[in-house]
Parts: C-alpha cells; structure tokens; sequence
C-alpha cells in the first residue's frame, strides 16, 4: 500500500467545506472571555452548595460548567488549527538553523526527480 505523492505545496485546512479563513472564526478575545467565565462559573457551583443557594441556581451553574467546557474546548481547537495553518504555510522553524524535516523530504524529492549528469556516473571510480 502506497501513500499518493505529496504535492509541493500543502493545501490549506479546510473548514465547513471551505480554506480555512482566520476571520470568520472566534478570536484570541472570544477564548480569554470564555476561559474567564468559565472559571468563575467552577468558582461559584460548589459555592452555591457550601451557601445554600438553592437546587435551581446549583443545577443551572453546573449545567453552565459544562456547556462553558464545550465551548472553550472548541475555540481552543479553531484557534490551535489556526496556528498550524500558519506554519505550514511557512515550512520553516520560528528560530532555528536547520532544515525541518519538510524541507529536507523535499530535498530528497528533488534530488530523486533530478536526471543523472555525465559526472554522476554510478560505475565511475575516482
């Protein structure tokens, strides 16, 4: 079983069907307000026992908890597809001196794809 040929650029990440586009989603704003809410949401459902709050307030902050974890999960994941998005358009490290392993399997590739010269004759001894 063999993997089809990788093309030279990588097509972008698809979402709902369509490229990936960084302003149709929730931003880095959107996930701090919900990351907030969510932990004053934790804060307050067991205080809402401890106080006596009443069963109604504890039911609707724990169902709160929850709905507030699927959502930041969700924006957590848009926003980590994001930035694997932007680096896979670059292909390079942020700060680093070698090749990354893209870069070197695409060497490889070109040097494979390249038709043998007169000087890279196989039986030639030197």
């Amino acid at each position: 079983m063999s993997l089809p040929p990788a093309s030279a650029t990588p097509q972008p990440p698809e979402y709902k069907g369509a490229p990936l586009n960084a302003d149709r989603g929730p931003g880095l704003g959107c996930f701090w307000i919900q990351a907030v809410a969510l932990v004053v949401v934790i804060i307050l459902a067991p205080l809402s026992a401890v106080l006596n709050w009443g069963a109604t307030i504890a039911t609707i902050l724990l169902i709160a908890v929850v709905v507030l974890l699927l959502l930041v999960g969700q924006t957590s994941i848009f926003l980590l597809r994001l930035v694997a998005a932007d680096r896979r358009g670059r292909r390079a490290p942020l700060s680093g001196r070698s090749k990354t392993v893209g870069e070197l399997e695409d060497e490889a590739r070109a040097a494979a794809a390249r038709p043998p010269t007169s000087g890279d004759d196989v039986g030639e001894s030197r």
